[in-house]
């Protein structure tokens, strides 16, 4: 069974995706982690490589041939990326919500404490900076994948299980999916 997890920034996404791995005993991919290695290497940070991406199908496809050999090969897995649903249909796949302003919060948090270099990202002086750039980001991520594949990841009817976690706490979100996920498998 595969679990693609899809979202906004600074909803968990990633804390999730790795405590659902653990808990199932499932691997976990990391989808966002290959574009930023990938971006770094062609000296971008992310959000150049984004905007480089709207015009050069090739910064994507890396990541979206690797996950859709990932659902042909391989079984038992959590996958976090956007396009992870469309590239495993087969997946259980799961949007992960944040309301904009708490989720530029976080995101503002985590780049201030891991200082960006773990994500190649600008850091930002304030949360209203982070919240435009984040919204840059969701801009980009749109052009692209409408561009591309004819999809908007963010539109909710791709998926099986939508949660926000404006309000909840980490081990509650982990558990509402469990739940879906078991019920799902049915």
């Amino acid at each position: 069974m595969i679990i693609s997890i899809c979202g906004t920034a600074g909803s968990g996404k990633s804390t999730v995706a790795r405590i659902l791995a653990q808990k199932l005993s499932y691997k976990h991919y990391y989808m966002g982690g290959i574009r930023r290695q990938v971006a770094k290497e062609k000296g971008m940070n992310l959000e150049e490589f984004n905007e480089f991406g709207e015009g050069d199908i090739s910064t994507d496809k890396v990541v979206d041939d690797y996950q859709a050999k990932l659902g042909k090969t391989e079984d038992d897995f959590v996958i976090e990326g956007r396009t992870s649903f469309y590239f495993i249909p087969q997946s259980f796949k799961v949007f992960i919500d944040v309301d904009p302003k708490t989720g530029a919060e976080r995101v503002f948090k985590d780049k201030r404490k891991e200082s960006g270099a773990h994500r190649n990202e600008k850091i930002f002086e304030t949360v209203e900076e982070t919240m435009d750039d984040l919204k840059k980001r969701v801009e980009s991520d749109k052009k692209r994948y409408t561009k591309y594949y004819n999809f908007d990841c963010y539109d909710l009817e791709h998926y099986d299980f939508i949660i926000d976690t404006s309000d909840h706490a980490v081990p509650q979100v982990v558990d509402a999916i469990l739940e879906a996920f078991n019920k799902w498998k049915q």
